[in-house]
C-alpha cells in the first residue's frame, strides 16, 4: 500500500496544480485528444433534454470517449433507437432513478423496461442500479443477449468502509454483473484509499469494476482509478455537462494523465 500512496500524493499534488486553472484553453484540449498509452478509458454522459440535443451531443463527444452514456432519465421523451443506429462508440443506455442521482421519478418497472427495451435494440451496455426491483433486475440480467449489464450502486452520503464495500462487490458478483459499479461520496481523502482499495480486490477475482468517489474531495480518485486497472471513468465534454458532483472535463482529465506520465 506504500506505493499506492506514495502515487496518490503525486496525483494530489498534479491536482492541486490543475485546480487553479478553471478554464482548459482550445489548443490544451486539441493536445489532449492523442491518447497515450498510459491514458485510461473514458466515458462521457450525455444528459440533453431532447433526442436531438443529445444526438448532436453523442457526435460532439465520439471523438474524445472510449464510450458514450445516455442518461435516458434527462430525456423528456425517450426514443433510443436514433442512438444506437448512429452510435461510433459502444453505447451504455442509463435510466437513473432519483435516489441515485438521477432525472426519473416514475414508475419503477416503466423505468426497467425501458432498460429491456434497449437490450432488445442491442445496445452495448445498460447500467441498472443493485436497489432495483429484485424480480425485474434477475430478468434483465438472465435475457442481457449480448448486452453487458452493469450492476451499480451510488451513495451520495458517505464512503462505506472496506468491509461494508466487499460485501456490497460479492452480492453485485453473485448477480452475475458484467461490471460491478461502486461510487461513494468523498468525506475526506483517506475515502479515495478506501474506495480504491476495491480496483485489486476486483481484479484479483478477474471482475470489471467501475469504482471512484464523488464530491470535491473525491475528485483525485476519478483519474485514478482508470490508472490502477478500473474499467473506464467518467468526464463530461464540458464544464456546464456535469453529471455527477466532482467531475472533471474530458480535457482536463486527458491534461492530467499527460502531466502524470
Amino acid at each position: 500500500m506504500r506505493m499506492g500512496e506514495q502515487t496518490l500524493r503525486k496525483g494530489v499534488k498534479s491536482w492541486s496544480a490543475w485546480k487553479k486553472e478553471e478554464i482548459i484553453s482550445g489548443s490544451r484540449l486539441m493536445r489532449a485528444s492523442s491518447k497515450s498509452k498510459n491514458m485510461g478509458r473514458i466515458c462521457i454522459p450525455i444528459i440533453e433534454t431532447t433526442v436531438e440535443k443529445a444526438l448532436m451531443a453523442m457526435k460532439e463527444a465520439e471523438p474524445w470517449a472510449d464510450l458514450i452514456e445516455l442518461r435516458a432519465d434527462y430525456l423528456k421523451q425517450v426514443k433510443l433507437a436514433p442512438f444506437l443506429e448512429s452510435r461510433q462508440k459502444p453505447l451504455i443506455v442509463t435510466h437513473r432513478r432519483n435516489e441515485e442521482g438521477g432525472k426519473y421519478q416514475g414508475e419503477e418497472r416503466k423505468r426497467l423496461s425501458l432498460l429491456r427495451d434497449a437490450i432488445d435494440l442491442g445496445t452495448d451496455y445498460i447500467d441498472v442500479e443493485l436497489a432495483s426491483e429484485r424480480s425485474f433486475l434477475q430478468g434483465l440480467i438472465k435475457n442481457k443477449r449480448g448486452t453487458q449489464v452493469i450492476l451499480s450502486v451510488h451513495d451520495f452520503r458517505r464512503t462505506p468502509s472496506h468491509k461494508e464495500l466487499q460485501r456490497l462487490f460479492d452480492r453485485m458478483v453473485r448477480l452475475r454483473a458484467d461490471v460491478v459499479k461502486i461510487v461513494s461520496f468523498a468525506r475526506s481523502w483517506e475515502d479515495n484509499l478506501t474506495i480504491l482499495s476495491l480496483i485489486p480486490f476486483a481484479k484479483a477475482r478477474k471482475q470489471k469494476i467501475v469504482a471512484f468517489c464523488m464530491g470535491e474531495k473525491g475528485k483525485v480518485s476519478r483519474f485514478f482509478s482508470p490508472r490502477l486497472g478500473a474499467a473506464w471513468t467518467y468526464a463530461s465534454l464540458n464544464k456546464n455537462k456535469t453529471s455527477a458532483p466532482g467531475q472533471w472535463t474530458v480535457g482536463e482529465l486527458r491534461d492530467i494523465w499527460e502531466e502524470m506520465g
